[in-house]
Parts: C-alpha cells; structure tokens; sequence
C-alpha cells in the first residue's frame, strides 16, 4: 500500500482499481551481474517500479500498466525532460537519465521488462508515466522511438492528475472507494463542493 506521502500514487491506484486492474507497489529490480555493462559499485541500488498492474480481462499491452510516478509540482515538460536525458545534463539535483534509467540504459531495460515478466508473466505492457500535470507536446515523449526500442516496442502514455481525477469522479458510488484519496473524492462528490481550477 502507497504511503501517506504518496498521494500521486494511491490516486493511480484507486483509478487502476476502477478499471479492473489489481495492483501491486514498489517492485524493485537491478541489472543482472553477469551483465557485460554491469558495474557493481553504480549497479547494486535497486530501482522500482510505483505501481505495477494486470488485469486478467484484458490482451495485449493494456493487460499490463507499469507506472512510474513523477509528483513534480511544476509538472512534467517533455521535451525539456528528453534534452536534458539527451545532453546529459543536471536536473533536480542528479543527472537526468536516472530518473528514468529503464528508458535509457540497456541493462536496467532489460532488468525492468524481466521483472515485469517475472512478476506477471507477460512481456507486453503499457509503461505509465504519472505526472502532476504536463507542459508541452505529450507526443515527443510518447512516441520517442529510442524509448519505444528500450522497451522492446511496448507503448509509452503520459497520464495526469487531472485527467485521473476526471475519470474517477463521474464513477464513484457510494460503496466505500479502496484508497484514502479516494474516500476524499467520494466525500467531495456526496458534498457537492466543486473542484474548479487553472486548465
């Protein structure tokens, strides 16, 4: 279960759960040793995927969503997130490329797409990228053809708060929502308070 302070991350869930997937947190994964590229002293820290999900209902790529959850309240550019990934650049305090290592070296997409085998036994997937809200062009990075090869051809979706936020609400009920955050848009739609905000 997400944390308190995970509040991007129990949103994706409760929305997951409204469509049928079941979920699961934190699935961590290295590059394997016997890797060619494998350095033991940048290697051995595990990463994780935020969420990763099935839903036996379904085929192909959407039977699988594995999302990575990127809070950043000033949200998410794409294309100013590919050229700093591109030109090896500082953002936030690290480089760039380790905020989405799976996207960009080898071993550690190799490392993500086992695990997410190993953990549902498909190698087809949707890879989520949850963002606070998105500046710019989607497409750029959605359709950026060196992470569509990273991950073996498997799709890429940018998916935001907003739009989550606007899929769930019209379909709570009154049976009791699976998340804290989504006991709080249950309370905010049984009130009748409206959320209204800059598009």
């Amino acid at each position: 279960m997400a944390t308190k302070e995970d509040i991007l991350e129990q949103l994706i869930e409760e929305y997951l759960i409204h469509k049928g997937y079941f979920v699961r947190h934190n699935i961590k994964y290295l590059p394997r040793k016997d890797h060619p590229d494998f350095v033991s002293n940048q290697d051995s820290n595990h990463s994780d995927i935020d969420i990763l999900a099935i839903n036996p209902l379904l085929e192909g790529s959407n039977r699988v969503y594995a999302v990575s959850c990127k809070s950043w309240q000033s949200g998410f550019n794409p294309t100013f997130e590919l050229n700093c990934i591109r030109n090896q650049r500082t953002v936030r305090g690290r480089e760039a490329w380790r905020g989405f290592r799976e996207l960009v070296i080898p071993k550690w997409s190799e490392a993500f797409i086992k695990v997410i085998q190993d953990n549902t036994g498909m190698k087809k997937f949707t890879y989520i990228l949850a963002v606070a809200k998105i500046n710019g062009d989607r497409s750029v990075w959605e359709n950026d053809q060196e992470f569509r090869r990273a991950l073996e051809g498997n799709p890429i979706r940018i998916l935001t708060f907003k739009e989550v936020i606007e899929d769930i609400l019209p379909n709570l009920r009154q049976t009791v929502a699976a998340t804290e955050v989504g006991r709080i848009l249950q309370m905010f739609k049984v009130s009748g308070v409206q959320m209204e905000g800059n598009q």
